[in-house]
């Protein structure tokens, strides 16, 4: 039978790593709002309203989840297994939120929706295992949802933030699937297309001397 796991998150290579992590949470959840703040926001927007905040505040809630985790794994005699389980069904709920919002939003389409399917699996993946690693640390059970799984998903975390939060600043998206379908749509494009014409040679293209 394991023993009490508190003690196994207070060691000091976990303490070193939830050092780490609450100090990147911290950092990035300040530059998150500088990047708000300085975002473009004139011309027409490349996706509707409700997608671009639900992205936005995906970033934040990522950065608030590492950054809560690992706070309340560094006081003494906590184990962040409760922190987590909470979070992680904070983070759960925010998903189901987000796609109740974006689902009955009349601004975006069905094609649009869809395209979102990539960041919500995204989402419930990682608080989902947020939420196991939570409880198999409370209940002692930490096989599989142990402390290295919740240091690994803490560190996902963080990623999902900074892909979310680089959006922010060219209002576009930085999926893979959407990179992709950049890149094919440029490469489809035809070569010659856009030319300014060229000027003809020869006299013609010479101005007419100012009769004397």
């Amino acid at each position: 039978m394991h023993g009490n796991v508190g003690p196994v998150l207070l060691t000091e290579s976990y303490r070193e790593l939830f050092t780490a992590l609450a100090t990147c949470a911290a950092g990035l959840t300040g530059l998150l709002f500088v990047a708000m703040s300085v975002a473009p926001r004139e011309g027409k927007p490349a996706q509707p309203a409700v997608i671009h905040h639900v992205r936005a505040a995906s970033a934040l809630v990522a950065f608030t989840n590492a950054l809560v985790v690992s706070l309340f794994g560094l006081v003494p005699g906590n184990s962040a297994g409760k922190a987590a389980m909470a979070v992680g069904a904070v983070g759960i709920l925010f998903t189901a939120a987000s796609v109740r919002s974006i689902v009955t939003s009349r601004d975006v389409s069905w094609e649009q929706a869809l395209r979102q399917a990539g960041l919500i699996a995204l989402l419930l993946a990682a608080f989902g295992a947020e939420l196991g690693c939570g409880i198999g640390i409370t209940v002692n059970r930490t096989a599989v949802f142990g402390p290295e799984l919740l240091g690994d998903v803490l560190i996902a975390m963080l990623l999902i933030g900074i892909a979310r939060a680089w959006e922010l600043v060219g209002d576009r998206d930085t999926g893979i699937v959407s990179s992709l379908a950049v890149l094919v749509g440029h490469s489809s494009a035809p070569d010659d297309a856009g030319d300014p014409p060229r000027p003809a040679s020869g006299s013609s293209s010479r101005a007419t001397p100012p009769p004397e």
